[in-house]
C-alpha cells in the first residue's frame, strides 16, 4: 500500500520574512509567470501533500510572536493546528526546488519518526509534531526567554530561536541531496537573477 501524505502532514509555505536584502516582498518574484507563493504551494501539493497553508503576517497564519523568524512561524502554524502530525515546511526563497525532492524529505521522515533535512540546509524540513517539538518552543517562548537579558534570551529576543537550535533539541536526520542546486536559496537581487537563468521557460 502507497503512504500518502493525506490529512497526517500540513504543508507548509514560510513567507514572513521581511525580505530586507531583496528589496521587495520574495513571495511576490516572478517564476516563470507565476509568483514564488504560488510556485512554493504548488510544488509542496506535488509531493503528495494534501493541504497547505501560507505562514507570514500578510498571510494565512500572522506570527503569534512578532519577528520572531521561521521557528516563530512553525510555532503559530502548529498554535493553529495542534493535533496535526507532521509538517512540511517550505522557504517562500528556492525556486529551483522540485516536488519528487520534498516528497523523499517527508517520506524518509515518517519512516524515522524524526524531523528530517538535507544535508547541511536546515530547511525545508519535515518535522514530526512531538512532544520534543512541544517543550522547544514553550521553553523558548516563554516571556522569560523572550526577554531575559541572559545570553540565551537576549539571542532570541526579536528574532526568534534558529532552525539549528531547534534541530538540536529533537531527534533528527541529515539526507543526501542528489541536486544541491535545488537548495539554493534568493535573498539579493543578485542571487535571484542567478536562479533566473535556470529556470525552464
Amino acid at each position: 500500500m502507497t503512504r500518502t501524505a493525506n490529512n497526517d502532514c500540513l504543508g507548509v509555505v514560510l513567507a514572513g520574512g521581511l525580505s530586507s536584502r531583496m528589496g521587495q516582498d520574495k513571495a511576490k518574484l516572478l517564476r516563470d509567470k507565476h509568483s514564488m507563493l504560488a510556485f512554493s504551494k504548488q510544488i509542496l501539493l506535488e509531493s503528495g501533500i494534501s493541504n497547505v497553508v501560507i505562514s507570514g503576517d500578510n498571510y494565512q497564519i500572522p506570527d503569534n510572536v512578532k519577528e520572531s523568524g521561521p521557528v516563530g512561524g512553525i510555532l503559530s502554524v502548529l498554535s493553529r493546528f495542534p493535533h496535526i502530525k507532521s509538517l512540511l515546511i517550505l522557504p517562500v526563497d528556492l525556486p529551483l526546488m522540485k516536488a519528487s525532492a520534498l516528497t523523499e524529505l517527508r517520506v524518509k521522515g515518517e519512516l524515522s519518526h524524526k524531523a528530517t533535512y538535507f544535508k547541511g540546509h536546515n530547511i525545508p524540513l519535515f518535522l514530526p509534531n512531538n512532544s520534543y517539538v512541544e517543550l522547544f518552543l514553550a521553553q523558548a517562548f516563554t516571556p522569560s526567554s523572550c526577554t531575559a537579558e541572559t545570553q540565551e534570551g537576549s539571542r532570541f529576543k526579536n528574532k526568534g530561536p534558529s532552525i539549528k537550535a531547534l534541530l538540536n533539541q529533537i531527534p533528527h536526520q541529515a539526507i543526501h541531496c542528489n541536486d544541491s542546486n535545488m537548495l539554493f536559496n534568493t535573498n539579493t537581487p543578485e542571487e535571484w537573477q542567478q536562479a533566473r537563468k535556470q529556470f525552464n521557460f
